[in-house]
């Protein structure tokens, strides 16, 4: 086959894909499992036909985007949401990883026959969530939970998978290491999220120091430049004993929490990137699977399906969050929301690779197991959502405007912020809203109309304000308009 064939096919799957995402909002269901299926009917079994079953191949493939996927996840979370929220998003992305994973293994030893490291390589496999899952499905329906909500499940999504990656890789030790005792695998755990934090935190920061300090001559040469310093971040990790994938995620999160040139343009070129990733990833495990070694599987797969998502999550999340004053609907909530993504996919190739017993049966259940948390879980969130009351209304959702080239020089940031019924806002003019210094009122969107504002103007209720200013001080007025609900209360 000719490299222009090649290109046609990769090209073509590509463009399908991204035109097929359109889709995504009437049918309900996350994008992703759009490109998995796009996949599958372009593999052999499919119209498409295209034979592939190189494990290896696709494990690279999916390292390689997983670097990506979580660095975009750390680069865009600002901590200054986090940090409310911090510890209860921790305990999700340990204990929470730690107690599904157990309690999924458990259940495949009792009930599925699985051997006690098959069922437990299972559910490390299968233990993390996926944020992007989730967000697009509600943002698709246009329900946006309440913001430290989102938050949380956020952080949480985005730092649970090296938790994963570390106890799928340690139940494989074990097999391919008989000699090694669960408590010997203490150390190498322990040394893996030490060395990953460290030397992801320094890698973060000696990356904003360079990007700084470089002064290349032309602009399109710094998204090559943070791309190969991400990598080499993995890899140099990687190579001194510690997790690369915590490393990258750390990273990102300190370079998306500093200030750096052309920090804008960089953001969303690593966004695109990370959904490049995606796409490529879900389609390549598509072509992996093969839809007649799924049915034999359907009944097991589907009862390790059913309790991941109605026993093992939901115990781990009101185990996880005991310490904190969650009500029980917010519990509820984030139970349910634990979607599986392209990770656990990912990680059912290490098995193929470490010929681990039944490891083709294990890929094709954890693939089912993802297919159906996608299928079942993520239309019902936008209606679960406003049946426990834990939604946010349209006018209390503050949308950050797209970043233009013009606004790359500009210090702060500018919103659109909604002034709802019974805001302190509402039936004053400007002059007297006592706004913190800095920040402005560039433009007021009443219905259909804009209003060039003076200090006289007077603020209704339903007005859509556009500010500019710092962060902070944006925060201050959007906790105003829109207060936060405190988890420590």
């Amino acid at each position: 086959m000719t490299v222009e064939y090649i290109l046609v096919g990769v090209g073509g799957l590509l463009l399908l894909s991204v035109v097929a995402s359109k889709g995504s909002s009437i049918l309900g269901v996350p994008a992703l499992l759009i490109f998995l299926m796009i996949g599958m009917l372009a593999g052999c079994e499919g119209p498409g036909g295209i034979a592939f079953d190189d494990a290896r191949l696709s494990q690279g493939l999916g390292v390689v985007a997983l670097i990506f996927i979580l660095f975009a996840g750390g680069l865009s979370t600002e901590w200054r949401r986090v940090h409310t929220v911090l510890w209860p998003s921790f305990l999700l992305a340990t204990l929470g990883v730690l107690i599904t994973a157990v309690l999924l293994g458990g259940f495949a030893v009792a009930f599925l026959g699985l051997t006690p490291i098959e069922a437990f390589t299972l559910g490390a496999i299968v233990s993390s969530t996926d944020a992007a899952a989730v967000f697009a499905v509600m943002r698709s329906r246009n329900v946006h939970l309440k913001e430290h909500l989102e938050t949380l499940l956020e952080f949480e999504s985005g730092s649970n998978d090296p938790m994963a990656v570390l106890l799928t890789v340690s139940m494989i030790r074990l097999l391919t290491a008989p000699d090694t005792s669960p408590l010997g695998l203490v150390p190498f755990f322990v040394q893996q999220m030490i060395l990953g934090s460290l030397l992801g935190y320094l890698s973060g920061r000696a990356i904003v120091w360079i990007i700084n300090r470089i002064n290349l001559e032309y602009d399109g040469l710094y998204p090559v430049l943070s791309t190969t310093l991400i990598l080499l971040v993995y890899a140099l990790t990687s190579l001194t004993g510690g997790s690369g994938i915590l490393a990258v995620y750390i990273a990102g999160l300190v370079m998306g929490n500093s200030t750096f040139l052309h920090k804008n343009s960089l953001t969303s070129f690593h966004d695109g990137l990370a959904w490049l990733m995606q796409i490529v990833m879900f389609l390549t495990l598509g072509l992996l699977v093969y839809p007649s070694r799924l049915l034999p599987l359907a009944g097991i797969a589907l009862g390790a399906s059913l309790f991941l998502m109605f026993v093992a999550r939901p115990v781990a999340v009101f185990l996880s969050l005991i310490p904190f004053k969650f009500p029980r609907s917010e519990k509820m909530m984030i139970s349910w929301v634990g979607l599986r993504g392209a990770v656990p996919i990912i990680l059912a190739t290490y098995p193929l690779l470490a010929n681990f017993p039944n490891a083709d049966a294990m890929f094709h259940v954890v693939f089912f197991v993802v297919f159906t948390s996608v299928l079942i879980q993520g239309p019902s969130l936008p209606w679960l959502a406003r049946r426990l009351r834990v939604d946010r209304p349209p006018a209390q959702i503050a949308r950050e405007l797209p970043s233009t080239p013009a606004a790359e020089g500009i210090s702060g940031s500018l919103v659109e912020i909604a002034v709802p019924p019974g805001s302190p806002f509402a039936g004053r003019p400007i002059v007297e809203l006592g706004l913190p210094r800095g920040v402005y009122i560039v433009l007021v969107r009443r219905g259909e109309e804009m209003v060039v504002p003076a200090g006289s103007t007077l603020i209704n209720a339903g007005d859509r304000l556009l500010m500019m200013g710092k962060t902070e001080a944006l925060d201050s007025i959007r906790s105003v308009l829109a207060p936060v609900y405190d988890v420590a209360e």
